[in-house]
């Protein structure tokens, strides 16, 4: 038995070739319908959350940074922003180390 044989026969409808070659197909288009809602949908959505929440950061605002850091923004410059860490000790770092946003209530 050759190769082509083998194969041709593992195929649906098996060597004689009948079957539809879109039954073969179904599994694999049913699999990424469950991926794209289980999986890269979700990712999207918070992605684009996080997005919308970084652009939204204006002084005042009390932020924590990835490294655990709490602070209250003083300014924003472009993709930066300087945060008051404590009484007269300022930090400057960039938006995407932003992980939460509390909002004041000014």
């Amino acid at each position: 038995m050759t190769l082509i044989n083998v194969l041709a026969m593992s195929m649906p409808g098996g060597a004689e070739g009948g079957g539809s070659a879109m039954a073969g197909f179904i599994p694999i288009i049913l699999m990424f319908g469950v991926f794209w809602f289980l999986i890269i949908r979700p990712q999207k959505k918070q992605a684009d959350q996080r997005k919308a929440m970084i652009a939204a950061i204006k002084r005042g605002d009390k932020v924590v940074s990835n490294g655990g850091l709490l602070g209250t923004v003083r300014d924003v410059k472009g993709d930066r922003l300087v945060v008051t860490i404590a009484e007269n000790v300022k930090v400057e770092m960039t938006k995407s180390a932003v992980t939460i946003l509390e909002e004041s209530a000014e």
